[in-house]
């Protein structure tokens, strides 16, 4: 991990839904209506060149009037190419930013670079250190290659994975033919997810699901993706968003088996027991342990 001072605990996010910067006004109130956990205000390739100005503007007036609390709001800034870029970025840092969504990464430097101005702002407006979380989005065969690297290249680095939409920049990169099964990227969001996990990413998120009106489809990757030990993913409509919160959050059944298992492996081990028959499987302290921090995420 990386030397910089320890982030502050950061909130799992289940969904993560973009808005054009250029409609920002207008859709951010129906994006939080739709309950994601973050928006993605985007400045990046879903606004055209003519109406950045604009864009810029009525991102920076978002993060102004967002109070501390309620749905977390990132913004994904264009590459950190130049002087002009890192100038949006210090425009828009103040207290109502949750983060930074960090495009076109090529590997760690690029995260170095953003943690470097983050934290010029973070000194700026009188925040604490690693105030801003930083996503980055690996989008070349180099940073997946060193997913490990760019996961540990800032402490603030708290959400980070695989992207893997259809036609993407990642496809092009790799080579793969997108299917929806999504055996062509299994073994490569695994992969990027071991590398995050061991980094010590807390909350790795996966995306993206671009075919709007195939709400079983979305299930269906997102189950995936939950099954492989991501937290989120990232969403591009707002029916995305009930389903993505429903897959990345435990069920009842779930959160009841968790508390009896606890309970079942309290008492053996009050009896100075330790592993006992639960539901017809052998359980010990550490299946109870997993089911301590599946009930801890939901308080």
């Amino acid at each position: 991990m990386s030397s910089e001072p320890t982030a502050p605990p950061r909130p799992l996010l289940r969904s993560l839904l973009f808005v054009p910067g250029n409609r920002t006004t207008a859709w951010l109130p129906k994006a939080r209506a739709a309950g994601a956990d973050a928006v993605i205000l985007d400045l990046e390739d879903a606004v055209p060149e003519g109406e950045r100005t604009a864009a810029l503007q009525q991102v920076a007036d978002a993060v102004t009037q967002r109070a501390t609390q309620g749905t977390a709001l990132f913004v994904r800034i264009p590459p950190l190419d130049g002087w002009a870029t890192a100038d949006e970025l210090r425009s828009l840092c103040g207290p109502g930013l949750t983060g930074i969504v960090l495009p076109k990464v090529t590997g760690p430097d690029d995260v170095r670079i953003a943690d470097r101005l983050l934290g010029w702002s973070e000194r700026e407006h009188g925040l604490p250190k690693n105030h801003f979380a930083l996503l980055p989005i690996l989008e070349s065969s180099a940073a997946l290659r060193d997913a490990h690297s760019c996961a540990s290249a800032a402490a603030r680095v708290a959400y980070l994975g695989a992207v893997t939409g259809a036609g993407g920049d990642v496809e092009r990169a790799v080579g793969y033919r997108w299917s929806p099964s999504g055996a062509e990227t299994h073994a490569l969001r695994a992969r990027v997810l071991l590398d995050v996990r061991a980094a010590g990413t807390p909350h790795p998120v996966a995306g993206l699901w671009t075919r709007i009106g195939d709400l079983d489809g979305l299930r269906a990757f997102a189950e995936q993706n939950r099954a492989l030990g991501y937290a989120g993913m990232m969403a591009i409509h707002p029916s995305h968003v009930p389903v993505l919160n429903q897959v990345f959050a435990p069920g009842p059944d779930e959160l009841a088996r968790a508390a009896r298992l606890i309970a079942v492996m309290e008492e053996a081990q009050a009896r100075g027991v330790g592993a006992v028959t639960f539901d017809g499987e052998m359980v010990d302290e550490g299946m109870a342990a997993t089911a301590r921090t599946l009930l801890a995420r939901q308080t």
